[in-house]
């Protein structure tokens, strides 16, 4: 169970306000030619400010002093982050849909956004949640660290994806098309690059919380 009232701390006192900005930034699926998978990038820097606010702020420290132990504070910040991103990929997905059905703009730059874009933007996240928090809470002290770390994996991630888009005749004629051509291998990825985050974020969070609770506060 997680506990509540660490939620409702999570939400008052730690949220940094840029992660509640940038899902504004979900409106960049509007943008022309533009790599899109960058939206999901500025969601790992709203989570790391969050963490890096907390840093500074002590904000680990004063909840190890209520009765909580250090799983239910990992837990109650997983719980943050996922419902960041959810929040996240809902308006991405909304301003994908006027993307296509009204404007119907294809992107010469990347990846058009589609229903197999977001599926390769769940495994995006679940790739940030997994190498960004798994460092994090080894030493929650070298928050910087833990972001260098998840944001080569994340760009190494976008440049290949991208590339395959380019690339291999599958990527291009298949999967980056506007919808709703192709639809079923498109539903394919989706449910695998949903399943993917899950699995990555639940990883994350079991191996979060036996790091953290060798760390001596």
């Amino acid at each position: 169970m997680i506990n509540k009232a660490l939620i409702n701390k999570e939400f008052k006192l730690a949220i940094h306000p840029t992660s509640l900005l940038f899902l504004s930034l979900s409106f960049m699926m509007l943008i022309p030619n533009y790599p899109l998978y960058v939206t999901f990038f500025y969601t790992g820097l709203g989570i790391f400010f969050t963490c890096l606010q907390g840093r500074e702020n002590n904000d680990i420290f004063f909840s190890l002093i209520l009765p909580v132990s250090k799983k239910d504070v990992v837990k109650a910040r997983f719980c943050l982050v996922v419902i960041i991103e959810i929040l996240q990929m809902i308006i991405a997905i909304i301003a994908a849909l006027f993307r296509t059905i009204c404007l119907k703009l294809p992107n010469n730059a990347g990846m058009d956004a589609n229903i197999a874009f977001f599926g390769f933007s769940f495994i995006l996240l679940g790739i940030f949640n997994y190498t960004f928090f798994t460092q994090f809470y080894k030493n929650t002290d070298k928050v910087g660290k833990a972001f260098v770390v998840s944001s080569i994996f994340v760009w190494v991630y976008i440049l290949l994806v991208e590339g395959l888009s380019f690339a291999v005749p599958f990527f291009h004629n298949i999967l980056d098309t506007l919808d709703p051509a192709n639809i079923y291998p498109k539903i394919v990825i989706l449910v695998l690059g949903l399943i993917i985050f899950i699995l990555l974020t639940i990883l994350a969070e079991k191996k979060s919380i036996k790091s953290f609770e060798k760390l001596d506060y």
